[in-house]
């Protein structure tokens, strides 16, 4: 380093033209001071360390990515109430699920609750109309005698009784309990009515009273009171419960014990009791028996068949038909059987039905329904058959047959 050009710069000064050596070195020291303290960082440029030296270094967050941070973007807070909502709204979508998976799991189950009931109700109903029907052909079967009468429906009402029971240890939904109970007064009366009737035939036995059928018709008012209870205090008012309750899928049984009402009634019991002395004088019918053949119509169009010319019937979907007999003689009859049979080939088609009761003089009709496919285009004959009853002497008017041609329409 020039000391002289230091030394002039720091000082301003001249320099003698022959200094002492003290002067000069005091003069270097003091120059290099200077020069340090004020020549140094005036006249030189900054290094490169220096500068940076003189920034702020900015230290990275803890936990931070250590990526520089973005210069665009949502602003500062948006982005956790964005999550936030999300959040609220994922919560809330979860509960209501709950809701409706509870909601869904609490229908199911009164529904499993309702139906479960329903179900044995049914099988209870399903064996009193099975009494019932038996009743029916206890009190139509020919040549049958007063003893053997009464202990048949004897075991019927002990039936009867048993279903009682079982109607009432059944636990049914709360809201159900008074419709149970009317249940249970169904079935009661049919014991009432089936034992009264049994009593009665044992009672009028050797009687010759006109008021001996009245009796009998007093007791078959139960069995026909147990039917008007079981729809209109049982069926009916479930129907509305379960409607009332949302609850859909669950079927309310029905129950029928008189399926036939005709038989009930104060003509046909005077019958009934003429048949059981009948037969307890030797069992020979005495007197006029015998049915005939009324009409046969093909429906739904109510065409009648006749059987002296072909008979052109158009082959719906719900063809049926409707065969009319009649009690010609002056007895009542029972457990008639009707037969129609339309000739197929080798393969006919054979339907059959019964009437249960006709009184003298009295016409009653059996439908065929479900005929299965018939032979279209070209002619066949259709047979109508009524069985002879006992004690029938002619039989000619029992039977028919009809040329028939069935078509497409």
């Amino acid at each position: 380093m020039d000391t002289g050009r230091i030394y002039f710069a720091a000082r301003r000064t001249p320099f003698p033209a022959d200094p002492p050596a003290t002067f000069v070195s005091e003069r270097l020291l003091s120059a290099r001071d200077d020069d340090i303290e004020f020549d140094f960082f005036d006249d030189e440029p900054a290094t490169t360390e220096a500068a940076q030296s003189t920034q702020r270094v900015r230290l990275p967050r803890r936990g931070g990515t250590g990526r520089p941070p973005r210069t665009g973007g949502s602003p500062p807070g948006v982005a956790p109430l964005v999550r936030l909502v999300l959040l609220v709204l994922g919560l809330i979508a979860l509960v209501l699920i709950l809701v409706l998976v509870v909601q869904s799991c609490a229908a199911e189950s009164k529904r499993d609750l309702y139906a479960d009931y329903m179900d044995d109700v049914r099988a209870i109903a399903a064996q009193s109309d099975a009494n019932g029907r038996k009743v029916t052909d206890a009190l139509t079967t020919q040549g049958v005698k007063a003893p053997d009468l009464e202990a048949t429906l004897r075991g019927l009402a002990d039936n009867e009784r048993q279903l009682v029971r079982r109607a009432t240890e059944l636990d049914p939904p709360g809201r159900l309990r008074e419709e149970n109970r009317h249940v249970v007064e169904a079935l009661q009366l049919r014991v009432s009515g089936v034992d009264g009737l049994a009593a009665t035939f044992r009672s009028t036995a050797d009687s010759k009273s006109a008021e001996d059928a009245d009796l009998l018709v007093e007791q078959s008012e139960r069995l026909v009171a147990s039917d008007v209870v079981w729809d209109d205090l049982f069926k009916d008012p479930a129907k509305r419960q379960l409607q009332d309750e949302d609850v859909g899928g669950v079927r309310v049984p029905d129950s029928t014990y008189v399926a036939n009402r005709d038989l009930l009634n104060e003509e046909s019991m005077t019958n009934v009791l003429k048949r059981l002395r009948g037969a307890a004088t030797g069992g020979t019918p005495t007197g006029l028996h015998g049915t005939n053949l009324v009409s046969v119509r093909a429906l739904p169009a109510n065409q009648g068949l006749q059987t002296g010319t072909d008979n052109t019937v158009t082959a719906t979907t719900d063809l049926s038909f409707a065969v009319t007999i009649e009690d010609s003689g002056d007895a009542q009859e029972v457990q008639i059987a009707v037969t129609l049979t339309i000739e197929k080939g080798d393969t006919p088609i054979v339907k059959t039905q019964e009437i249960d009761v006709i009184n003298p003089g009295e016409q009653k009709t059996v439908t065929f329904t479900d005929l299965g496919q018939v032979p279209f285009a070209t002619k066949t004959n259709l047979k109508v058959d009524v069985k002879a009853v006992p004690g029938e002497t002619k039989t000619s008017n029992n039977s028919a047959t009809y040329p028939v041609i069935f078509s497409l329409g």
